[in-house]
């Protein structure tokens, strides 16, 4: 190489040299104070693609997790309210057993007032846990927990839509049930009990009823008179005077939802109301009701009209003979001028062959014809009815074939309602443990998504740091050289710098 004073060649690679090596060591202070190893695009453009992908990852499913933890304490609220109306309703059941006992001697009503307050406050819970019909969770509640190959593996749904998963009263079934004691109104009863401003049968008057009653020693005509008194009666004290009479027989008075008279009973029963002898009556006169809590069926409706009694006619008898279909038994009766000859003796031969299988045979509530009762279901066909020649009588239904029975009707049993709460209320049971069952599985599986985003959040922080992130290590062995470097190139520059003054020794003369 010549010597040169224009251009010092190795001054110049001294430079370059201090310049990579400065920079060298800037990169690595750098990587080593912010303890990344990319520390702009420039560092590795393709590293730091992938590392974003993953930081975005991660900070989607750090988000995610806080989603799916808010969701599962959600889900926990509402199924502490589950727990409770849980209780509510071993409560309502309880209740509803006590009422559903024939031999129970209080109040229906006040146990049923306890009743409905728990039902008003079964809604009131299932509100506040917002799981009523329409409420704010009484829908499908999706958590957005990510980490998912598209949107929807990266959401958990919890489905808790629909009347199936309301907890209130009317989802459960249960609204409209009672377990006050049920009982038949009265036809042609016009009078409500419950008007608290009159005072009945006032003046010392009286109001009596007549009731037709089947019991397992026979049928039997009671007569019941309330008395008012000076003061008259309350509604109330028409019922419990009422029951004070009637409570031997089996048959149990109760102001109905109508704020009227009603009469219910374990037994076969017909009554009929009289006129008051003066005041505000009880009921309305000549008002009457069967036990519509048991089958019934009317003797009069069938073809041959009201009860006549079996009498001879020239020498010959007219029969009927009636069977009766139970799911047990079949009872076959023929009645005749023997053992039917008057309307009493009829229900006597009847009973002696019908009380086994459950049925009872009673005078409808006018006295006149006969009622058939039961708490099971029956079927009535007449076989044969012969009549006889010469004007002899006889009828109880008048015509072969089969006659139709009146299906009972449950809330007009003492106990029926109860009865039938408590089917409604053990459905309700079944449905609230569905929809516990739905909150329990949702937050189970918030519960793993939570697990799941916590091992991907970790991953990927693994996998974004063995890209982005230094290794420290290497980086103070790179200081140490890149300052040894940076000094032997300011040496090394020092002596380059220093070369051109050799051109003035070839000067010197």
């Amino acid at each position: 190489m010549s010597l040169s004073i224009q251009t010092n060649i190795a001054s110049l690679i001294a430079q370059n040299n201090i310049r990579i090596n400065s920079n060298f060591q800037s990169n690595t202070i750098q990587q080593l104070s912010s303890g990344y190893r990319i520390n702009s695009s420039a560092d590795d453009a393709a590293g730091l693609a992938v590392a974003n992908v993953y930081r975005g990852n991660t900070a989607e499913l750090t988000q995610g997790v806080l989603n799916a933890n808010n969701g599962v304490s959600s889900l926990q609220i509402v199924d502490g309210g589950l727990n409770n109306i849980s209780t509510i309703l071993d409560r309502l059941r309880t209740l509803a057993t006590e009422s559903a006992s024939a031999t129970f001697a209080g109040d229906r009503s006040t146990v049923n007032n306890e009743y409905q307050g728990l039902l008003s406050e079964i809604n009131r819970q299932a509100s506040n846990v917002q799981l009523n019909s329409g409420g704010a969770y009484n829908t499908n509640l999706v958590t957005y927990v990510g980490g998912g190959s598209n949107a929807a593996n990266a959401q958990v749904s919890v489905n808790l839509s629909g009347n199936s998963n309301a907890v209130d009263s009317t989802a459960l079934g249960i609204a409209s049930s009672s377990i006050a004691g049920g009982a038949t109104a009265l036809t042609g009863n016009t009078v409500r009990l419950d008007n608290t401003a009159v005072s009945f049968l006032a003046g010392s008057n009286t109001q009596a009823f007549t009731f037709h009653v089947g019991t397992t020693t026979g049928n039997q005509d009671v007569t019941v008179t309330l008395s008012g008194g000076a003061g008259g009666l309350t509604g109330q004290q028409v019922i419990t005077s009422l029951n004070s009479q009637l409570s031997s027989y089996g048959v149990a008075a109760s102001i109905g939802s109508s704020g009227q008279l009603q009469f219910g009973g374990s037994t076969a029963f017909s009554v009929t109301a009289a006129a008051a002898s003066g005041g505000n009556a009880a009921v309305t006169a000549a008002s009457t009701a069967v036990n519509t809590g048991d089958y019934n069926l009317d003797s009069s409706t069938g073809t041959g009209g009201a009860f006549a009694a079996f009498t001879l006619g020239g020498g010959t008898a007219t029969s009927e003979t009636v069977a009766f279909q139970t799911a047990g038994a079949t009872k076959t009766v023929t009645l005749n001028d023997t053992n039917a000859g008057s309307l009493d003796q009829a229900i006597s031969t009847l009973n002696a062959a019908l009380n086994s299988a459950g049925i009872y045979a009673v005078k409808t509530a006018n006295g006149s014809n006969v009622s058939f009762q039961s708490a099971g279901s029956f079927t009535v066909n007449e076989t044969n009815y012969t009549a006889a020649a010469g004007g002899g009588t006889g009828n109880l239904f008048g015509a072969a074939g089969p006659v139709a029975v009146t299906a009972a009707n449950n809330s007009a049993s003492s106990t029926g309602s109860a009865l039938s709460a408590l089917t409604a209320l053990s459905t309700a049971v079944t449905s609230l443990g569905l929809v516990q069952g739905q909150v329990g599985a949702g937050i189970n599986k918030l519960n793993y998504a939570v697990n799941l985003a916590q091992s991907q959040i970790t991953n990927y922080s693994t996998a974004q740091s063995g890209i982005r992130d230094a290794d420290v290590a290497a980086e103070a062995a790179n200081l140490t050289k890149a300052q040894v470097l940076q000094q032997a190139s300011l040496a090394a520059l020092a002596q380059a710098n220093s070369a051109p003054q050799a051109v003035l020794s070839l000067l010197k003369g």
